[in-house]
């Protein structure tokens, strides 16, 4: 069963796991691992899991699994510093901020993605486009770049005191900085609808 990408899970496919770990296909009544599960996210086969004994969706953390199993195996597509940054933001006062952004920074890199497979395609057989495979990475690496320094300001890695001469020579506003996040935010998606333009 073939979804889109939308996150809809009217459809999905229902995963229960069980007290052993065990985790079950209730589609084909089959056991899987979270390698199937792997492949099926993948293949865009939509899925939720359920703890069998609760009832509790537990997606997320099954997801989350996954990842660490995929890192284990030596695929690492997360640097240290991105992991680093994202755990300073669990419990921040900005941290509503981080899935969406996440995500909307995720679908930029996702066609810049399909836009790099389909050059390789459309050339196989003929010269590669190395020229276009390094500027569709440079656009990726800035919306990633773009990213931390967007997510950077909401964390306090500033000594007391230095963050106290800051507060007394700033002006004071009644805002918190959300002018300031408000610009980041307008000035990220322009540069996200440049690169569609240039499609």
């Amino acid at each position: 069963m073939a979804t889109s990408k939308s996150g809809n899970t009217d459809d999905a496919i229902v995963i229960k796991k069980y007290a052993n770990r065990r985790l079950y296909n209730t589609a084909t009544s089959s056991y899987v691992t979270l390698d199937h599960l792997c492949q099926m996210v993948k293949d865009n086969i939509e899925f939720v899991v359920y703890d069998a004994k609760s009832g509790n969706d537990i997606t997320r953390s099954v997801l989350t699994q996954i990842i660490v199993e995929e890192e284990s195996k030596g695929q690492n597509l997360l640097p240290i510093s991105f992991l680093r940054q994202l755990i300073s933001l669990y419990g921040d006062s900005m941290q509503w901020v981080v899935p969406k952004y996440l995500e909307h920074m995720m679908e930029g890199f996702s066609e810049n993605q399909d836009k790099m497979r389909q050059s390789m395609q459309e050339t196989f057989g003929g010269i590669f486009p190395f020229g276009n495979l390094d500027e569709m990475n440079k656009q990726n690496m800035a919306l990633f770049e773009n990213a931390m320094r967007m997510l950077s300001p909401f964390q306090n890695t500033k000594p007391e005191t230095e963050e106290s001469e800051e507060k007394q020579a700033m002006p004071q506003t009644d805002n918190g900085g959300f002018d300031d996040l408000k610009t980041q935010v307008e000035q990220l998606q322009k540069q996200l609808d440049a690169l569609s333009k240039k499609k």
